[in-house]
């Protein structure tokens, strides 16, 4: 371990860091990191089992080495994370199966994004993240069996470390931000540059009151050091809820913070310092830009772009943005010329990188939230589609479809019934679990899981165009929070609404609307039977929601065939109270029975059962009024529906 030791000291000298693969059988890989933690003094993180929940308190801290084990699933995420808390003279040792056999192994990590009951391998992942780190120069891997080579040290200049102050570009905004008038500024920058020991020093300089807000305040150490007495932090939620004023609101990684809270939090105070990362790993891209603040006029935006933590042109930051596609300098460039549209499948991550790695970087970027993990997903999932604009000169606009639907009839009526929520099929699953039709998840769709355009090319048709020319089995269907704005654009694209959510989503703030465009005969009746279905709902649904559904009016008071096949599905089944509210509704004007529990819950009045004893009590009410109104017809469908929770 003598190389390691002189390594070490270099590393330290300038201010760098390294990536060290360990590739072979756990034993191995597991005896050769603990030599190193016992060879090497430091705080050796150690991630292994969950990494994802382990590396949520270690955002915001500074440490010396860490070992991450992928030998049976990589956590992209969570290893980038980690790789920003490590201080300069630090190694990353990275855990991984031997590398002849990484590609054919089945990831346990992809359980959380692939929507396969089982594990999958991931060989499009494994591949290029095995090319990227063969080809940097300053990467280590150590292969079992085979002798450790260390590349040749680079002449690279000494390092000198911050000393506390601000640095220059820290300076600048600090001199804008200590006269500022009332308004707000974004400071966006990547791991490592000193956005949160600004908004400390910030706070050490105002003359004013200041209150601090982060999604987690273990994430919210450094601010603390830097501001000393002058920190003080409130959870968001609890922050919205109070009545504290302050001269000042600082939000540390603004982005990830729910969009709509974060804008209620932002009109609260005079004055508001958003810092948040834009490449890589804390839940956002450009789209925090794109999206979120521009929505605030005279908004000022700063970024810092030299590293404090670490030199500039560390070797490790630069593998891990490689290996994880953090570059975003694509939504910097006007796409130039006609523009044209071709399909991509996902192995073109082996016959054309460059490209497809621009429609990813085209996705996430352009969306508001965003994670390694959709890197993982494009790569290696199952029924991933992509449809690309090109032009002469770049990218323009780009379309992610993922297949749907397609579950046997048996699978789909348990769906319906809510005796079964396999993984996966979003938009199939919600057509039968919300809609009237039992074997609505039988048909096969593509879902839009994400489409972008260039905002250098927007406003000139190329995201209809890219819906145009998708294709599919029986429908698209597009799952969005609904605005009216967005609704225009799906409308435009010939999209139908046949679902609104029955609350708000705490990521966007919205009701989830979903829609679709028919393309068979079988997708045609499916959509037109949600349409009427939603149509003849909705004026319960949006007194019960408090919102509009932008639909028309089709309320009818009588009870229809779905009607009583929806109330015996609540009754005798596991169908959702927030589903079968409208029929509910026609059941009680259809109904003398007292049916106490459900009138009251209809008038919205409180109870005193708990949740499960309320729930129970209004399907066994249900059922009484079923019973009452038609006791044969009752039975039957009572008969019928018990049967589909038994199923191959």
């Amino acid at each position: 371990m003598a190389s390691f030791e002189q390594l070490i000291g270099e590393l330290e000298r300038t201010g760098q860091r390294r990536l060290v693969v360990l590739s072979g059988d756990e034993q191995w890989t597991l005896s050769q990191a603990v030599a190193l933690r016992e060879t090497l003094p430091g705080d050796w993180v150690w991630l292994d089992e969950q990494p994802s929940k382990a590396i949520s308190s270690l955002l915001g801290r500074e440490f010396r080495h860490a070992v991450f084990d992928a030998s049976a699933g990589f956590d992209v995420a969570a290893f980038a994370a980690l790789s920003g808390t490590l201080s300069a003279g630090s190694l990353l040792v990275l855990r991984v199966p031997p590398l002849a056999h990484w590609a054919e192994h089945p990831d346990q990590d992809s359980l959380r994004w692939s929507d396969s009951a089982e594990a999958i391998a991931t060989p499009h992942f494994v591949r290029h993240f095995c090319r990227t780190v063969a080809a940097d120069p300053d990467a280590i891997v150590w292969l079992q069996g085979h002798p450790l080579s260390l590349p040749p040290f680079p002449d690279a200049p000494d390092w000198l470390p911050a000393s506390g102050g601000p640095q220059r570009e820290q300076a600048e905004i600090l001199n804008v931000l200590e006269g500022m008038s009332p308004g707000i500024v974004a400071v966006t920058a990547a791991r490592g540059r000193g956005k949160s020991a600004l908004a400390g020093m910030l706070l050490n300089r105002i003359a004013g009151s200041a209150v601090v807000t982060a999604p987690a305040k273990g994430a919210t150490d450094v601010i603390a050091r830097f501001a000393g007495e002058h920190f003080n932090f409130m959870a968001p939620d609890v922050l919205l809820a109070s009545s504290l004023q302050a001269d000042w609101l600082i939000v540390d990684e603004a982005a990830a913070i729910p969009g709509p809270l974060l804008e209620k939090l932002v009109l609260r105070f005079p004055r508001v310092l958003l810092t948040t990362t834009v490449q890589g790993y804390e839940g956002t891209g450009r789209g925090f830009l794109l999206k979120f603040c521009a929505r605030f006029t005279g908004l000022q935006r700063f970024s810092l772009s030299v590293p404090i933590r670490w030199a500039a042109g560390c070797p490790l930051e630069r593998v891990v943005a490689s290996a994880l596609l953090f570059d975003d300098t694509l939504l910097d460039r006007r796409p130039e010329g006609e523009v044209r549209l071709t399909s991509l499948e996902p192995e073109a991550w082996e016959r054309q990188p460059a490209l497809v790695t621009l429609v990813y970087e085209l996705l996430c970027a352009a969306h508001y939230r965003t994670s390694p993990l959709d890197l993982r997903r494009m790569m290696d999932a199952p029924g991933q589609h992509f449809a690309v604009a090109q032009t002469d000169s770049d990218i323009a606009g780009a379309l992610w479809l993922v297949d749907e639907g397609g579950l046997s009839p048996e699978l789909s009526r348990a769906v319906w019934a809510g005796y079964r929520r396999p993984r996966g099929n979003l938009v199939a699953q919600s057509l039968a679990a919300h809609g009237g039709s039992p074997l609505a998840a039988t048909l096969k769709g593509r879902r839009v899981t994400r489409i972008a355009v260039h905002p250098y090319r927007q406003r000139e048709g190329i995201g209809q165009a890219l819906i145009r020319n998708a294709s599919g089995e029986d429908y698209l269907s597009v799952s969005f929070g609904y605005t009216d704005e967005l609704w225009h654009f799906w409308q435009q694209c010939g999209f139908v609404l046949v679902r609104m959510g029955s609350h708000r989503e705490a990521s966007s703030g919205c009701f989830t609307a979903m829609a679709l465009l028919p393309l068979s005969k079988a997708g045609h009746q499916l959509c037109e039977q949600a349409q009427l279905r939603l149509q003849r709902d909705a004026r319960v649904l949006s007194a019960w929601n408090g919102e509009k559904i932008p639909v028309d009016d089709g309320w009818e008071a009588t009870l229809n065939n779905d009607d009583w096949l929806e109330l015996a599905g609540f009754a005798f089944a596991h169908r959702a109270f927030s589903t079968s509210v409208a029929a509910l509704t026609r059941l009680l004007l259809s109904v003398d029975t007292p049916l106490p529990a459900l009138r009251d819950k209809m008038a919205g009045k409180a109870d005193d059962l708990g949740r499960k004893a309320l729930l129970a009590k209004l399907r066994s009410e249900t059922a009484q009024a079923l019973e009452s109104l038609d006791k044969a017809r009752c039975q039957q469908l009572k008969d019928a529906i018990l049967q589909w929770q038994f199923f191959q």
